[in-house]
């Protein structure tokens, strides 16, 4: 079992910045598991489906949705078994609630969430 929990949400005015972290614990396949699975973040604006924002391998390589690249960035720490999420130049439509994902054998685990409001 893996439990997830994100942090860092809040309210930035456009152009801003903010830092997600999302911590994994649980048995011992929440050890070092942004190391050894590949790691996600997603979002889902009011109205709208969850789309996938970044993704991280074990391997190091990552990938982000055409609308953040360049503006965010998706990082590890195994020290500390926790997942970032570098949000900079924020926009409106980054609005939503962020989620961190990550599949171990073949099973998804999510945390609950955190918001992010980008104002105008």
């Amino acid at each position: 079992q893996v439990q997830l929990v994100e942090s860092g949400g809040g309210l930035v005015q456009a152009g801003g910045s903010l830092r997600l972290s999302c911590g994994a614990s649980g048995s011992t396949s929440a050890s070092n598991v942004f190391s050894t699975n590949t790691a996600k973040w997603f979002r889902q604006a009011p109205g709208k489906p969850r789309e996938w924002v970044a993704l991280m391998t074990p391997f190091g390589p990552t990938n982000y949705r055409a609308s953040v690249k360049g503006r965010f960035t998706i990082s590890a720490d195994s020290t500390s078994n926790t997942m970032y999420l570098q949000m900079n130049n924020l926009k409106p439509e980054d609005t939503a609630v962020y989620y961190c994902n990550v599949e171990v054998n073949m099973t998804p685990y999510w945390g609950p969430g955190t918001q992010v409001s980008v104002s105008s």
